[in-house]
């Protein structure tokens, strides 16, 4: 998000709070997701689910109800990998009781951070890594975790590169190192990148990503109403003095390049947590990106 080195304030949610969250029935995951309305025959081909979702850990307000409501979109989504990104240790203990199918990883300890959740059924986990940014004025890191799917190697990567347009020289320099990864990686194994990016087109531009990598929502088409991920003209989490309409959060897909392996591709986009909770916010002030992918 635009602001949030400047919102790096404690939570007002006691463990207590959480714990009672947490003492709910765990993992209760609904049959009609998006997920299981595959026919059959779809379900023998490659498929892998995704979301990716700055979840606002960092600012206390109401947090165990939107808590709750992330939840909610992983129990109705049920996707078999996701990204997230302003987690703080409650949040993640929160997670861990919830989500017991789900192997969860974190890019740090304390402070707020980035990690993965992997559905244990679906996801082979082999090994992961924190790949530090030596420069980052906000506890920011790359977050890569080596995994195999269906047979198939693949390569998750998620991140919160640095916030604020003072800091664009440190975001592309962020950037960078993840461009180096993509380029790392064996030509057998897909890469799939996703979290708060908070990028600007100009910047990407700059960097330049290598030619084998393409940008989920513009390989889908540029869909408007997927653009703006943090939108305020109508997420009302943050009160700000200005408006903005931004694409911060993003997903970037290198397929394997070895000739005989499968080639991972886009199919489906959508933006989630776009409904108001009862308690009056939303889940996050980013809405969350929900992506499927499938093999060419």
């Amino acid at each position: 998000m635009e602001s949030d080195s400047e919102t790096h304030s404690g939570e007002d949610t006691t463990p207590d709070d959480w714990m009672e969250l947490a003492d709910d029935s765990p993992d209760a995951t609904p049959a009609a997701s998006p997920a299981a309305a595959q026919k059959p025959s779809e379900k023998k081909d490659f498929k892998l689910s995704l979301i990716t979702w700055n979840v606002e850990g960092i600012n206390g307000e109401q947090l165990p109800e939107r808590a709750r409501g992330l939840v909610k979109y992983l129990n109705l989504y049920n996707p078999d990998v996701v990204f997230l990104q302003e987690l703080i240790p409650p949040y993640v203990q929160f997670l861990k009781k919830r989500f017991v199918s789900y192997l969860m990883i974190e890019g740090a300890e304390e402070g707020y951070f980035t990690g993965m959740l992997m559905k244990k059924s679906r996801v082979t986990f082999v090994e992961s890594e924190i790949v530090p940014y030596r420069t980052t004025k906000m506890m920011r890191n790359l977050l890569v975790a080596q995994v195999i799917v269906d047979g198939q190697k693949l390569c998750l990567m998620t991140s919160h590169l640095e916030s604020g347009k003072a800091y664009s020289k440190e975001r592309m320099n962020q950037l960078h190192v993840v461009k180096w990864r993509f380029k790392r990686a064996p030509d057998d194994v897909t890469v799939v990148f996703g979290g708060d990016t908070n990028l600007r087109d100009a910047e990407v531009t700059k960097v330049g990503l290598p030619a084998t990598v393409c940008d989920v929502w513009e390989r889908l088409g540029k869909q408007e109403h997927c653009r703006y991920t943090w939108d305020t003209t109508t997420n009302t989490n943050k009160t700000l003095p200005f408006v903005a309409r931004c694409r911060f959060d993003r997903i970037y897909l290198r397929p394997a390049i070895r000739r005989g392996v499968p080639r991972l591709a886009p199919d489906h986009m959508a933006l989630v947590g776009l409904e108001k909770l009862d308690c009056g916010r939303y889940t996050s002030d980013h809405w969350g990106i929900y992506c499927t992918f499938s093999a060419e």
